[in-house]
Formats: C-alpha cells, sequence, structure tokens
C-alpha cells in the first residue's frame, strides 16, 4: 500500500484499488486497479434515531493511522441528534472496510451508508447528499418474483428478512442471503457487503438506492438502542472478476474475522442425502380437483395412498415430508388427530422402510399461542411468537422433544417454511432484546439446539442462506420455482434451470457446508417439471412432490415419466455413492 499527500489531498493506493480522499468536499474517489473512477463516496452518512434525523453540522480533519497490516483514515464529525461521529475508511492490501461510529443515546430506525443529510460546509449547499457511481449493471443475490437478479444502478434493490406474495414484497425465496450487493464497474466487480458482529444483526433490510447518484441503508425499525459509543455494522468493499467472486470474499472476509461460523462436518449421516418426497404438490392437485384447501389434505389416509403409488411405479425416496398442515395449530406443532390418527404407527412403518421422515413446520405463526407468549403491535394483536420470551421457549423445546424423541413421535427433523413471517415493522412489543437478523438464529437456534439434544442426527432444512446462519441449519432449501401470482407471465421464470442453478450457487457461497434441497413446486406445465427433473441430481437433493398429476395444469404423470424420475435419482445416487456418501 502506498500513501502519498498532494495538496492536501491524501491518496491510499494498492493493487486492487485507489482511494482520493479530497481535501476541499466530503467525498472520497473509488477507482479501480486500472485507474478508472468508479464511485464518488459521500462520507457524511446518517445514522437516524427514532427522535430526530441525523444532520452532519460540522467536520474536523482526516486523521492517519498506518500499520504494517492496514491503514485507517479517520474522521471526527458533528452530529444534530448525536453527541458524536467518527466515520473510518480500513484500507487492507486487496479490500478495504467503511465503518461508523456514533456516541449518544437514542433509538435507532435507519442507517445511510454514502447518503445522509449535512449542513456543516455551507459552499456545498445542505440537504440530503448521494454518492457518485459508474456502474454498469448491479447484482442482488434475493430471489425474487420477476426471477431479476440483475437491475439498472440507476434503479434499486433490496435483501431483506421478509416476503409475501403481493406487490413490493415478492422475495420470500430466501430469507435472507448474504447482504452483500455486486456492481460490475470498469473491468471487474466491485462488492458492498454489510460486516457485523455477532450479536449486532439487529436490522431487517439491507436496501440500495439508485438514481444518478446512489446511497444505502439498513432499516433497524427502533428496537436498537445506542447508549455511549456504538458502532454500527461497517461495509466491506470487495473486487473480484465477477459478481460470484465477490460475493465468495464477502462471505470469506465474515469469516476470517469471525463475524459468522461457517461448520465443515466431515462426516454427516447418509440419509441426509437421500431423495425427497414431499407431499405438497400432491396435496394441491387433489385440492385443485375437488375444489378444497390444500393442507386440509396432510392426512394420514392420504400420505399412506402417496406412498401407496409411488412404490408402484418403482419410486423409492428415502426422505418423506409431511407437509402443511399435519398439526392442530401452527404454533404447538402437535399433531391433529382428526387427520393422523396414529402420527407415530405412520413414521414407524416408514422407518421399517428404511425412510426418514421430516415435519413441516410454520415459522413465526402464533395459532394455538398465548398473547403473552407472542409478539404484538400496537394494538396488542399477536403478529408472531416470540422465541425471546422464556415462557414460549420453553414451549418450544417440548414441542421438538414431542416431535423427535422415542417417547413422541420419533420423527427425524424438520423442514422450516414461511421464515419470510418474520416480524418487522415500528411499535411492536417483544420481551427480549433481539430483531431482525439476531430474531431469526434465536428461534432457529433453539430449534436445532434441542433438535441436537433429543436426536444427535436430526436433519434441520430452511431457507435461509445467510452465513451468519450457517451453524444453526443443515440444508438450504431452493424454495418454490415459481412464483403462483406469476405463472400466467410467459415472461418469468422460462428457464427454470437458469433461476435454480442461480439460487444454488448463491447458497453455496452463502453454506458452503450445507446440502441443498432443489425442491420441486410449483412449475408452469409438465414439459417444463421433467427438464427440472433431469437436472435436479447436479445441484443437490432430488426432491420430488408430485405422485401422478402436475397440480396447476393437471396432466397426469406417464410411465414414460416415472422413467424420468427412477432414471435421475439412480443417477444421483451412483453419483452420491462415487463420492462416499
Amino acid at each position: 500500500m502506498l500513501l502519498t499527500k498532494e495538496n492536501d489531498s491524501l491518496t491510499n493506493s494498492t493493487d486492487a484499488y485507489t482511494l482520493v480522499f479530497a481535501a476541499d468536499r466530503p467525498f472520497v474517489y473509488l477507482h479501480d486497479r486500472q485507474g478508472t473512477r468508479i464511485a464518488e463516496l459521500f462520507v457524511l452518512s446518517s445514522v437516524h434515531a427514532l427522535s430526530g434525523r441525523d444532520d452532519t453540522v460540522g467536520t474536523g480533519s482526516w486523521e492517519v493511522q498506518e500499520s504494517p497490516e492496514e491503514t485507517v483514515f479517520s474522521l471526527p464529525a458533528q452530529s444534530s441528534i448525536w453527541n458524536g461521529k467518527t466515520y473510518r475508511f480500513r484500507c487492507q492490501p486487496h479490500r478495504f472496510v467503511y465503518e461508523m461510529e456514533v456516541t449518544g443515546t437514542g433509538r435507532l430506525a435507519e442507517v445511510n451508508y454514502f447518503g445522509g443529510y449535512a449542513s456543516g460546509q455551507p459552499r456545498w449547499g445542505s440537504g440530503f447528499f448521494w454518492s457518485g457511481q459508474h456502474f454498469t449493471q448491479g447484482f442482488t443475490p434475493e430471489p425474487n418474483a420477476e426471477e431479476v437478479n440483475y437491475f439498472s444502478p440507476s434503479a434499486g434493490a433490496v435483501i431483506d428478512l421478509m416476503g409475501v406474495p403481493l406487490p413490493g414484497k415478492a422475495h420470500w425465496f430466501f430469507t435472507p442471503p448474504p447482504f452483500s450487493f455486486a456492481f460490475q464497474a470498469g473491468e471487474g466487480w466491485l462488492g458492498l457487503g454489510v460486516e457485523a458482529e455477532p450479536g449486532a444483526n439487529r436490522f431487517t433490510e439491507y436496501r440500495y438506492h439508485g438514481q444518478s447518484g446512489f446511497h444505502l441503508s439498513l432499516s433497524y425499525e427502533g428496537y436498537t438502542l445506542v447508549a455511549g459509543a456504538t458502532q454500527l455494522p461497517a461495509i466491506g468493499f470487495d473486487f473480484g472478476r465477477n459478481e460470484f467472486k465477490v460475493l465468495e470474499a464477502h462471505v470469506q472476509a465474515l469469516a476470517k474475522a469471525g463475524r459468522v461460523s461457517l461448520p465443515r462436518n466431515t462426516s454427516r449421516p447418509a440419509w441426509w442425502y437421500e431423495p425427497i418426497f414431499c407431499g405438497w404438490g400432491a396435496q394441491c392437485y387433489l385440492a385443485a380437483v375437488e375444489r378444497g384447501r390444500a393442507p386440509d389434505y396432510s392426512q394420514q389416509a392420504v400420505y399412506e395412498a402417496f406412498l401407496g403409488a409411488l412404490d408402484k411405479q418403482g419410486i423409492a425416496p428415502g426422505i418423506v415430508v409431511l407437509d402443511d398442515k399435519w398439526q392442530a395449530t401452527y404454533g404447538e406443532n402437535r399433531a391433529d388427530r382428526q387427520k393422523w390418527r396414529d402420527l407415530r404407527g405412520f413414521i414407524d412403518a416408514q422407518h421399517a422402510r428404511g425412510r426418514r421422515v421430516l415435519l413441516w413446520l410454520k415459522a413465526w405463526d402464533p395459532e394455538g399461542i398465548p398473547a403473552a407468549e407472542c409478539i404484538t403491535n400496537a394494538a396488542g394483536r399477536p403478529v408472531a411468537f416470540d422465541p425471546s420470551h422464556p415462557a414460549f421457549e420453553q414451549r418450544l423445546r417440548q414441542s421438538v422433544r414431542t416431535m423427535l424423541s422415542t417417547e413422541g413421535y420419533d420423527a427425524d427433523g424438520f423442514k422450516i417454511d414461511f421464515s419470510a413471517r418474520i416480524p418487522s415493522g415500528p411499535g411492536m412489543h417483544v420481551h427480549g432484546d433481539f430483531w431482525g437478523l439476531e430474531l431469526m438464529k434465536l428461534y432457529l437456534g433453539i430449534v436445532r439446539g434441542e433438535a441436537k439434544q433429543t436426536k444427535s442426527d436430526a436433519l434441520i432444512m430452511t431457507h435461509t442462506p445467510h452465513p451468519y446462519l450457517a451453524d444453526v441449519v443443515d440444508m438450504i432449501r431452493l424454495n418454490d420455482v415459481l412464483d403462483l401470482n406469476r405463472l400466467d407471465d410467459p415472461t418469468v421464470g422460462q428457464d427454470i434451470g437458469k433461476v435454480m442453478k442461480l439460487r444454488a450457487q448463491i447458497a453455496t457461497i452463502a453454506c458452503p457446508d450445507a446440502i441443498i434441497d432443489t425442491d420441486n413446486w410449483p412449475v408452469r406445465d409438465k414439459a417444463s417439471w421433467c427438464d427440472y427433473v433431469r437436472l435436479q441430481p447436479g445441484l443437490g437433493v432430488p426432491s420430488l412432490y408430485f405422485v401422478d398429476h402436475v397440480d396447476l395444469t393437471k396432466e397426469p404423470l406417464e410411465t414414460s415419466d416415472f422413467q424420468l424420475i427412477r432414471a435421475a435419482w439412480h443417477q444421483y445416487r451412483l453419483q452420491r455413492q462415487s463420492e462416499g456418501l
């Protein structure tokens, strides 16, 4: 690294990038390794509290500290709402990190990065300032209903924990992927990833705001108290030849700094890799034919018929998933005896066939849970169960033991769904001091911890491929192949293989040790489904959701279709054997 000073401007140069600290304005100019300017970074970011908006009203001068490992540039600043702020650029040979520290008291509402209110330099006016960008395209690892991961840098994008099939919110597939955007700039790619210490992942979304300029933001929603000096999550800048290399660099930087734990299990139960049958698609077909509700068909007799039909076709799954809604209530997860007269007997029968059984769980749903054990809105209405409440935690742990123990149902693990329904928004009441990704990790950690105590080889499947969650999940589900609300749009999901390959690549980068469940529902038609069946063995564990018909088109599965499944699963199992699994 080379530090120089010319006309009061500081310049830090490395083989990967150059930063020029302007002397006459609050900007730092970013150049790539070829010397091409790719961004003008506005330094004086705003840290907004519930009590008011943050305006930077004055600044000091850049201070520099050099060491063999890094050069740190620090700028003290004055705020309209905080006792003080400090901005830092922590420069290393191949990457740099932007940090903010605030001192004072207040509850965080929103934190801006590279954008904010400033009035301390009247020469440049006042108001909200943006950063400049010379990006050619952006990339988000967040799947969405439109299946558009690449976006114009003058537009916007979001990575968050939430999502429902409604306008502006149709991105529930990964909750969340890594909080890192990538941008093509000059001859390479640039990654801008959130780097938070363990315990400090308390935000619900990371957003890119674009126009001719840009800024970033984290949404805290008022659940994080600043009391004294507080270091906010940093933004790490990584450089690479493509979007996936910078995403991988972001994940590895988190691991190297101890901000995430990426487990490396060398021995995992062989049954975790077995092909999966999930009854949801077949439930949906019955509902379509009989004009009923798909959850009503999660019944013991129905699933016995499903598996009997597959047996006749020579289809032998190693894992069976009992899907929505085998339980009487989503919150307590006890078998609905009207639908499952003998859940333990069903599971015993599958075990006798050499199969394992996963139970589907609906995350966050408070059905059947006392309001006192729930996260409630300002009107006192339960929004979600509260894993931070001691009474609910005890209830959840007992529920897990009932579902997995030999004294209970003796199931083998869980498919956790609907994690996108995690609470978000102002004015909620939560018992403990958790929010955002920390609340997600708390819930998954309780489930996984109790599951492993009860049955050491229990399998935990989620659709949460974030590296901070890598140590509380075993399998990442790629989630719905298409959004049901978009199936009539021929421009969406035309290439299922391309869509699912991208999701698998992102999930593998984020959680390199997790097994991939390829999912299998919904599909536009049988031809699309057949294409995906062929592709599944190359992506992860094959997953089958249908028994005799595709639900949406009601096309029957024929002899050649069953032959296709048998061949794909045979290919997959041979591949696993060759790998020693």
